[in-house]
Parts: structure tokens; C-alpha cells; sequence
């Protein structure tokens, strides 16, 4: 099994549509660096303004 972190201890990130901080998620553990956007909202928003 998987050592059990804190969540204080996860890396974050400021999604740059709402500026609210977001933590790494596991089903991004493959995938984070290239992660912009805290939500699928977010993401939707981003391209609208585009």
C-alpha cells in the first residue's frame, strides 16, 4: 500500500481562469504537469475567451 500523505503536503497549483488554488489529485499523477485548469468549468470558460 501507498504511504498516506497530508493534504497540506500535496503540490498545488493556481488555475488561471478563477485564481483558486487546486491540490494534485491521484488521477492526475501521470498527467500533472501538463494540468492547467481546476475543473472541466473552468476549462469550458477558458476557451470562451479565446
Amino acid at each position: 500500500m501507498g504511504r498516506m500523505r497530508k493534504k497540506s503536503d500535496l503540490p498545488e497549483k493556481l488555475c488561471p481562469v478563477c485564481a483558486r488554488p487546486f491540490a494534485w489529485r491521484k488521477k492526475w499523477e501521470k498527467v500533472w504537469d501538463e494540468v492547467r485548469y481546476c475543473s472541466d468549468r473552468c476549462r469550458r470558460a477558458a476557451k470562451k475567451r479565446a
